[in-house]
């Protein structure tokens, strides 16, 4: 019982983070803060793509990383009204691509029992923060 009590709290929790961040909490531009992991439960992995700011969070799920992420504009105007949740069960090695119109993407993968979420191409995201600034 404790155990369900605690779990229902963090991602209460994480909610409240990621409500914080997309009501104005996060950085508009794309170099201000980015985090790509690796990442432990409940903790936010941050990067902007495409145009569109990323954050995402799991929570362990026996083996599995159950993941949420919250797409948002990452213009100024973007105040995550137009954001988009999805969320979706990574087995471990499993890669999960977030894909922009312009060809850019994210792509997510779960570590080894569920220990862990990260970027795998964060080479690629990387580069292309530092070529907006």
């Amino acid at each position: 019982m404790l155990l369900r009590t605690y779990a229902k709290l963090s991602t209460l929790t994480a909610a409240g983070v990621l409500a914080v961040l997309l009501s104005g909490g996060a950085p508009a531009s794309a170099g201000d803060t980015v985090n790509l992991g690796p990442v432990g439960p409940n903790q936010p992995i941050l990067a902007t793509f495409g145009g569109k700011r990323l954050i995402a969070y799991y929570e362990p799920d026996g083996d599995l990383c159950a993941v949420s992420v919250v797409v948002s504009d990452a213009s100024p105007a973007g105040d995550g009204r137009a954001s988009s949740r999805i969320r979706v069960d990574l087995h471990p090695g499993e890669l999960f691509h977030l894909d922009a119109v312009g060809g850019e993407q994210v792509v997510l993968t779960c570590g080894p029992n569920a220990a862990m979420l990260t970027v795998l191409n964060r080479g690629e995201v990387l580069m292309r923060s530092a070529s907006i600034n």
